[in-house]
């Protein structure tokens, strides 16, 4: 991500459709946590489909309190969701992009994935991030700790109204033959979500 763009969105942190989320952000960085900012450009608590990660990678955590959980950052993650994302009929104000930890594992030169243990710690942060997402209608989990931890969440926390879940590998599959199916089950999934959108299946 250009600097310019990241200043861009950090003047916009508090912008109405991401302020409860990054007020979430700013009490777990309070309690030692290093966790990225919600991107003002996404959807926001208006969002109808989660785009839901493992927990923040590397590169984001390098950034510190600069890093942004985002379709703009410069890792091959976000390169794909991206690209994905743009071939389908999906915006980016109709997606939020998270992840199911949201606080960093390890640290940038240790980093690891997300455990059990870890799961059931960041639970309650979930719960607290999709209270504040009512229009949700499909989640898509990128890997095994994302899928766990929102069937976790779907069994103890039951919603209101049906939610689609669509879950995907994690797109930094190392094989060649996986990358390249785990890239065609996410388009796939995209273009799914976005039928799932009634304004959007009505534009078609």
């Amino acid at each position: 991500m250009q600097e310019t763009l990241r200043e861009l969105k950090l003047a916009r942190l508090d912008d109405p459709h991401v302020a409860p989320l990054n007020a979430l952000v700013r009490r777990w960085r309070g309690r030692g946590r290093a966790v990225p900012w919600f991107d003002p450009h996404g959807g926001g608590t208006g969002a109808r489909v989660l785009l839901l990660l493992e927990s923040p990678g590397p590169a984001t955590m390098a950034l510190g309190e600069r890093g942004f959980s985002s379709e703009d950052n410069p890792d091959p993650t976000a390169r794909v969701l991206r690209a994905a994302r743009e071939a389908s009929p999906l915006r980016a104000v109709d997606c939020l992009r998270w992840n199911v930890v949201p606080w960093a594992l390890g640290t940038p030169e240790a980093w690891r994935n997300p455990r059990a243990a870890d799961l059931a710690e960041a639970g309650p942060a979930l719960a607290e991030v999709l209270q504040l997402v009512p229009r949700l209608r499909v989640v898509v989990p990128l890997g095994t700790a994302a899928l766990a931890g929102w069937m976790r969440y779907l069994t103890m926390h039951p919603p209101v109204h049906p939610v689609v879940t669509l879950a995907v590998p994690h797109p930094s599959q190392r094989n060649t033959h996986a990358r390249t199916e785990a890239d065609q089950r996410l388009q796939h999934a995209l273009g799914a979500a976005a039928a799932w959108l009634p304004e959007l299946t009505a534009c078609r």
